[in-house]
């Protein structure tokens, strides 16, 4: 009879553990961690009820004749889904510290108010996509090279997509218009791709690339463009998401090298409601 009693208790824990298998199926390594790189914008908004803290930490080294520049630059960013995880808004606050031709400044930077749109989520044989509209406020002080006194716009295009288990890939297309920069209508543009591989579902290995097309009004009011081009290997953990990169200027136009601390925090500002039984 303890023989039956007990094969039946067995069989019943076997199943339930079957039922909860079922019910919450593994996900793959790749899923775990997303919407948390460095210098790339992946594209996936907040959950719904689900508010993200991002700090960016970034130190960067320009090797000159005399004494290096150097820049330490801190940038806070928070994102809230609105309404649903279909609309999500943010917004991203710079402050630099700057070393530069024997000279040292200091100060806040043009602050971005920002909207994207989960255009589409990803599926089996569809990446994820959500463009970004971004409104550019005059917050810094452009005498001091910490904003253009201009009220500027930008659109970014970031497309993701899981492809296979342990393997995402990213990709970023964008521009910002700056109307009436001492006379010039100024266009920037961005492009970007990286590539992550999930160790495990808590670590990654990441290598981002960017590069960025800036248009500037020169000391003879004349407009110029030049291209940064940066590569940048690194990491990240799901302890709330922190990371280590190490940029890598390719171009004269962009700094020699750096390091890129990242950190976020998610947590729930509201609950989605359960649904209850029998609905």
């Amino acid at each position: 009879m303890i023989a039956k009693k007990t094969l039946l208790l067995v069989a019943v824990i076997s199943a339930s553990a079957s039922l909860l298998v079922a019910e919450e199926p593994l996900t793959r390594p790749a899923e775990a961690i997303q919407d948390n790189s460095f210098l790339i914008e992946e594209a996936y908004n907040q959950g719904p009820g689900v508010v993200q803290h991002i700090l960016n930490i970034e130190h960067s080294t320009t090797r000159d004749r005399g004494a290096d520049d150097t820049a330490w630059s801190f940038v806070f960013t928070q994102e809230w889904p609105f309404l649903s995880q279909t609309h999500q808004l943010s917004y991203s606050v710079p402050y630099t510290f700057l070393e530069e031709g024997g000279r040292s400044a200091s100060g806040i930077e043009d602050i971005s108010l920002n909207y994207r749109l989960q255009a589409l989520m990803e599926s089996e044989t569809t990446p994820a996509f959500a463009p970004r509209l971004s409104l550019i406020l005059p917050t810094g002080d452009a005498d001091k090279g910490f904003g253009d006194d201009s009220v500027g716009y930008q659109v970014n295009l970031p497309v993701s997509k899981i492809v296979s288990d342990r393997w995402s890939l990213h990709a970023n297309a964008g521009a910002t218009l700056l109307p009436d920069v001492s006379g010039h209508d100024l266009v920037h543009y961005n492009l970007g791709a990286s590539a992550i591989y999930a160790v495990t579902p808590n670590f990654n290995l990441m290598l981002e690339s960017v590069a960025n097309c800036d248009e500037e009004v020169d000391d003879f009011g004349r407009s110029d463009r030049e291209a940064a081009v940066v590569i940048s290997p690194g990491f990240r953990y799901a302890f709330n998401h922190p990371g280590l990169a190490a940029p890598i200027g390719l171009t004269s136009a962009a700094p020699d090298f750096g390091v890129f601390i990242y950190g976020s925090f998610e947590h729930f500002f509201s609950r989605p409601k359960r649904e209850t039984a029998g609905k």
